[in-house]
């Protein structure tokens, strides 16, 4: 469903004109590791407590008709994690990508990836090439997984891509605007987020979607990852609702 044809309505679940609901949703996914530790145990059940919130979360958003979900599963950064742990992650991410085949066709979702596939293990790879490719025709909500993704990366692998047309003259320098950059991350075809979610209470934005947010409206919880609900879900979005989003302009969008 999109804004364009309900403007008027309320959504049903959430109670809010549809014209304020979020189109697409960004989530940095904070807080596995401390979880865990408060709850005793090691940072890898931390990590796979919150693959099941990555399950309800996805399901919840298309059910709500959220047009895209982006989750930052994994920064370049990340790699500086002691190996150990970065080896556990690896093998989760590819037991959900199998795991969650059903889940993600059963609620007619398009997965997509975002970041580079340099690094990654080859096990990595095939599932989520095969998830991406049994889902590619279906027609709802895009889920967006940020595997090995970095920000800064993603514009500078824009930039090269305009000097290469550039140079080979397919395009003038005159030619570049916000658009052509736009098309040439790895976000092309998709609405920006409008909404920054941040789980675990941190402020910063960690080198994620640095393009795209520049308009977003952040929202910061205190509540680890593997405790992020469907009711904290609603709540990110309710105060979403709330939000007057001028775009350097004097009046709220859409009025």
């Amino acid at each position: 469903m999109t804004t364009d044809s309900v403007d008027n309505e309320m959504h049903p679940i959430l109670g809010i004109p549809w014209q304020k609901m979020p189109r697409h949703i960004a989530i940095i996914m904070d807080g596995n590791g401390r979880w865990a530790q408060q709850q005793g145990k090691p940072r890898l059940e931390g990590h796979r407590s919150g693959s099941k919130a990555v399950r309800s979360t996805v399901t919840e958003c298309a059910r709500l008709g959220v047009e895209c979900l982006t989750l930052y599963s994994f920064s370049t950064e990340n790699w500086k994690r002691p190996r150990e742990e970065v080896n556990g992650l690896m093998h989760l991410y590819a037991h959900y990508l199998i795991n969650e085949r059903p889940t993600i066709m059963d609620n007619n979702v398009k997965v997509r990836h975002l970041g580079s596939e340099e690094g990654l293990p080859d096990f990595v790879i095939k599932e989520l090439h095969e998830t991406v490719r049994i889902s590619q025709s279906n027609t709802g909500m895009t889920l967006c997984l940020a595997l090995n993704y970095s920000g800064r990366s993603e514009l500078v692998g824009a930039i090269r891509r305009l000097a290469a047309d550039t140079a080979s003259g397919k395009i003038s320098p005159e030619d570049i605007d916000e658009q052509l950059v736009s098309d040439a991350l790895d976000t092309t075809g998709l609405p920006d987020p409008d909404l920054l979610v941040r789980t675990s209470g941190e402020m910063r934005v960690s080198n994620y979607l640095l393009w795209q947010i520049a308009y977003a409206e952040f929202y910061v919880t205190e509540v680890h990852w593997p405790d992020f609900s469907t009711e904290v879900l609603h709540q990110c979005i309710c105060e979403y609702a709330k939000r007057n989003r001028r775009f350097g302009g004097l009046k709220p969008a859409g009025f």
